[in-house]
C-alpha cells in the first residue's frame, strides 16, 4: 500500500516549523515502523526525530497527533487510513524538542509536587481502582484534549488523577490527608469534567469512575466530616 506522510518539522524550539511530504510504499503496520522505514530510507541523512521506547503500548513514549488526534504510534495502524495520507506533528500542550518529539517533564514535576507517593505501607481496600490507575502510560495525550490543562498551571489533569487516585485507594487514612489535600487543589478545582480524557485515553482508562472513586474520599468524605465536628 502507498501512503503519503506530512511530516511537521523543526530543528529546535526556536526554529520556524515547516511540512515535510514522504510517500512509501509499506504493508499493514504501525505508524512507529512507518517511521522507522521513512528513516531508514529517504530521510536516512536527515531523520525524523520522535521518541519511542517499548513498541507495545505500554510506555507511551511515542504519542504525537496523528491526522490531528493524540495517538500512540505504535498503537496506530496505517490500513486505518484509507485515503493514504498521515499527518504527523508533535504535540502542542507541550514545549517542542525538535521535529516530533516534545519535553513532558511538565508531567513528572507536577507528580513531584501533588506528592505522588507513599511514606509508608499500602493498605488493601480499593484494589480495582488501584489497578485500574496503574495502567496510566503518562503519555500526555489527556493533557492534550484537556480545555483546562496548559503546562505550567495550576490544574494538572487526568496525568495527575490516575497516580493520585491509585495512592488514594491504598493509603493508610493518616497519609492520606496530605495527597487529598494536593488532589483537591491541583485536580478537583480545576476539572470541569469535559471526559475528554476518557474518550481519548489509549490505555483506555476510565476517568470518570476515578473522578468518582476518588474525589467520594479525598474531597466529600472529608467535607462530611467536617460539618459532623
Amino acid at each position: 500500500m502507498k501512503i503519503t506522510f506530512e511530516v511537521t518539522r523543526r530543528k529546535s524550539a526556536q526554529d520556524k516549523p515547516y511540512t515535510q511530504t514522504v510517500t512509501i510504499e509499506a504493508q499493514d503496520t504501525t505508524v512507529a515502523e512507518a517511521l522507522d522505514i521513512i528513516n531508514a530510507g529517504e530521510l536516512a541523512d536527515d531523520p525524523i526525530t520522535w521518541e519511542s521506547s517499548c513498541r507495545q503500548k505500554k510506555c507511551g513514549a511515542c504519542a504525537m497527533l496523528i491526522n490531528g488526534r493524540p495517538r500512540l504510534a505504535c498503537d496506530t495502524r496505517l490500513s486505518e487510513f484509507p485515503k493514504g495520507v498521515i499527518k504527523l506533528a508533535p504535540l502542542k500542550k507541550f514545549p517542542v524538542v525538535r521535529d516530533l518529539e516534545v519535553d513532558r517533564s511538565v508531567l513528572f514535576n507536577d507528580l513531584l509536587t501533588l506528592g505522588s507517593w507513599l511514606e509508608g505501607n499500602a493498605q488493601s481496600g480499593e484494589t480495582d481502582t488501584a489497578y485500574d490507575a496503574s495502567r496510566c502510560l503518562q503519555c500526555g495525550c489527556c493533557l492534550e484534549v484537556c480545555p483546562n490543562f496548559y503546562a505550567g498551571g495550576e490544574f494538572y489533569g487526568s496525568a495527575a488523577l490516575a497516580p493520585a487516585s491509585r495512592l488514594i485507594a491504598q493509603m493508610p487514612d493518616e497519609e492520606r490527608k496530605r495527597l487529598s489535600d494536593a488532589y483537591n487543589g491541583h485536580f478537583y478545582k480545576g476539572c470541569g469534567k469535559s471526559l475528554s480524557c476518557r474518550d481519548i485515553c489509549p490505555a483506555g482508562i476510565d476517568t470518570e469512575r476515578l473522578m468518582v472513586r476518588s474525589n467520594a474520599v479525598a474531597v466529600w468524605k472529608r467535607k462530611f466530616r467536617g460539618k459532623k465536628k
